[in-house]
């Protein structure tokens, strides 16, 4: 099914942006986090808050973040704390931040810096938040190593309590950490997703020959993930049998750039590209399940997984993020700084 996007759009990004993220510990609220990517300009860090009646979308706050922002995280127990990586003259680095009081006087403030994870000796490409609540470790991963720290932001304390490379024959550009596991973190390498345990700092499993963009684990079954990737589009496994993927759905026309589970409705899935298009997928893939679909199954079923394109988009989507709050509620940033905010409703009841 193909249909351009009928929902709420915020349009006051002023920059080109990559970055999106649910605010999870917004009780309260579908809150979104918004960074922009100038050169030039100092950028911004938008909180963005959809009405009540889901009809429109408002900017809470806006707070100066001088540095370009290509990755940003909401912390998920303290809705006034968020992550950023970015640029620093020549170099890439993160760090933690806190939103100030919003006043009647505020005026576009700037973040308070809590800490800087400043450890790194590769370019840094992504912090990572253990997803279900609070925790005192964070993960971050450069381009040749994985680091776990212990923060405190109350004392503004950071400290790396261990940390492991993959070797200079390798390059790390992302990941994502196991809600089910706080010790399991899955690491985009190359042209494979490298499953690590934190205890150890070892390599435990892997999934081999597949270039990779995006990784995802699906909140509500233990062991499974989906990935975008290049040549394949997404792919699901089951990180027990990871030798074949348990489900293969088609990619972007261009490249499929971000995978999203929903967080509550099972089977739901998001994917976005560069090819100005963001899908909705409906999947049933279960840790329960012990067959693998062969291609005369997919052949033979002849059902689509394909809910929805959402296509009234003018530029590439880097970013999508499902609301915690109100899970048929997704939003979405394409590069020229336009947040759409969509409802999966019909769908879902549909399902």
């Amino acid at each position: 099914m193909q249909g351009a996007s009928t929902g709420t759009v915020y349009g006051g990004l002023k920059y080109q942006a990559r970055c999106i993220a649910d605010v999870r510990a917004d009780s309260d609220h579908t809150s979104f986090l918004a960074g922009t990517l100038s050169l030039k300009e100092e950028n911004e860090v938008h909180l963005i808050r959809l009405s009540p009646s889901g009809n429109e979308i408002s900017c809470e706050g806006l707070f100066y973040h001088q540095n370009e922002i290509w990755d940003l995280k909401s912390c998920p127990f303290d809705e006034r704390i968020l992550s950023t990586v970015y640029t620093s003259g020549e170099t890439y680095v993160a760090s933690i931040w806190k939103i100030p009081e919003i006043t009647s006087q505020s005026n576009s403030p700037q973040l308070d810096q809590l800490v800087s994870l400043d450890e790194h000796t590769a370019k840094i490409k992504s912090v990572l938040w253990w997803p279900l609540g609070k925790h005192d470790k964070l993960v971050t991963i450069d381009e040749r190593n994985i680091l776990v720290w212990s923060i405190d932001s109350s004392n503004k304390i950071a400290k790396v309590i261990s940390q492991e490379s993959v070797g200079m024959l390798h390059n790390l550009s992302g990941g994502a950490w196991d809600p089910h596991d706080r010790n399991a973190v899955a690491a985009i390498c190359d042209s494979s997703l490298q499953c690590w345990d934190l205890r150890t700092m070892k390599n435990a499993n892997a999934i081999e020959h597949a270039h990779i963009r995006d990784v995802d684990y699906n909140p509500k079954k233990q062991h499974i993930l989906a990935t975008a990737e290049d040549e394949f589009g997404i792919r699901l496994w089951d990180l027990r049998m990871s030798k074949i993927p348990l489900k293969e759905l088609p990619g972007h026309s261009h490249w499929t750039w971000a995978v999203r589970h929903n967080p509550e409705h099972d089977g739901l899935i998001l994917s976005a590209g560069t090819d100005s298009t963001v899908n909705l997928w409906q999947v049933s893939v279960g840790s329960e399940d012990s067959t693998i679909d062969s291609p005369r199954d997919r052949h033979t079923r002849q059902i689509d997984p394909l809910l929805n394109s959402y296509t009234d988009y003018e530029d590439s989507i880097y970013g999508i993020a499902w609301s915690s709050q109100d899970p048929s509620v997704f939003a979405s940033l394409s590069y020229d700084g336009r947040v759409v905010v969509e409802s999966v409703k019909p769908y879902i009841q549909r399902n």
